[in-house]
């Protein structure tokens, strides 16, 4: 994949530079901040994300200078949450197109309401079978701590998504290859916003035989959207739609989720979001996917609750109370 650079800071670009300094002798980095970049090579560790994650910086070079960065690479992997994922790319003075590019992007482009993928191809001519999309049940935490995980390696090009695959296996990480990109990608959106759902009903009580209609209502939902958005042969049941569910509607480590279980426990939407530390993708997932579905109709109740509870600050109790009927 020639040189390979790492775009974003956070817990998931972390794991990610981790898992590819496993397979090649030298990665670039960028990280905006350029204190940030001192101080990580000071401590040998990314300061402010998965701190017990040790690095041998002799093999990064780091650089807050993204054009530079995405001059030298040939391949890139774009790990920054879905909100500045547009700021970020629309600085570049280089160009992308010719590269591969890797979008570990768990989100829709904000006001464009587009795939991170159909963002690259419409702005900035990126070829389709240059994008490779990383999904499944991978949270960063048990990634970097090299627990057993699993990834989904999407792309339109079979040669291009297994030799990324080879970039990021290793003991503890096996690789799936898929070419279903689109469905990779908006199951990543959707789960962020069932996950919510799940922690919004958590935080209320509402017990586990509610939190398991819910989950698999919104498999089912999945299953009609996804279908309806992006037709072609799938098994919802594979672990890039319903794995990547799961751990993100249950897991501890699940932003989305704790993020909608204070909203059930009685924090207002601001509040919740000024609490937590990191992005919740799926309050802005939430939004765009409600706008897409606007002009899809496709039967969502779960979708509409969730965004009426985010977006119309409507009362949870009462919002969950109106979909029950809908369930089966």
């Amino acid at each position: 994949m020639g040189n390979i650079a790492v775009i974003g800071s956070g817990s998931w670009a972390t794991a990610l530079a981790k898992l590819l300094l496993g397979n090649t002798d030298h990665i670039m980095w960028h990280i905006r901040r350029p204190e940030r970049i001192e101080e990580f090579v000071k401590l040998g560790h990314n300061p402010g994300y998965l701190t017990d994650v040790a690095f041998n910086t002799s093999r990064i070079h780091f650089s807050s200078d993204l054009d530079r960065v995405v001059d030298w690479a040939d391949t890139l992997v774009i790990a920054v949450p879905s909100p500045y994922f547009k700021p970020t790319v629309d600085s570049l003075r280089v160009p992308l197109r010719g590269k591969t590019i890797a979008s570990a992007v768990k989100g829709i482009v904000p006001e464009e309401n587009k795939l991170v993928t159909q963002y690259l191809v419409d702005r900035y001519h990126c070829r389709e079978e240059d994008m490779v999309v990383i999904g499944g049940p991978c949270h960063a935490e048990e990634v970097a701590l090299e627990r057993l995980s699993y990834l989904t390696i999407g792309s339109h090009d079979r040669s291009r998504r297994a030799d990324f695959a080879r970039c990021l296996a290793g003991k503890n990480l096996r690789t799936i290859l898929s070419d279903d990109v689109d469905g990779i990608e908006y199951a990543a959106v959707l789960k962020n916003v069932y996950a919510i759902a799940s922690g919004i009903i958590h935080g209320m009580k509402a017990g586990d035989n509610f939190g398991a209609m819910l989950i698999s209502n919104a498999v089912r939902e999945m299953t009609r959207f996804i279908d309806t958005a992006s037709p072609m042969k799938r098994d919802i049941a594979n672990s890039a739609y319903l794995g990547d569910l799961l751990v993100t509607a249950y897991s501890r480590f699940s932003r989305n989720h704790n993020f909608g279980s204070m909203i059930g426990r009685g924090y207002s939407v601001k509040a919740a979001k000024m609490e937590m530390e990191m992005v919740a993708e799926g309050y802005y997932g939430t939004k765009c996917m409600h706008d897409i579905n606007e002009r899809m109709g496709v039967d969502m109740p779960i979708l509409n609750c969730v965004y009426r509870i985010l977006y119309e600050l409507v009362p949870p109790r009462k919002a969950i109370q109106a979909i029950t009927d809908t369930f089966v």
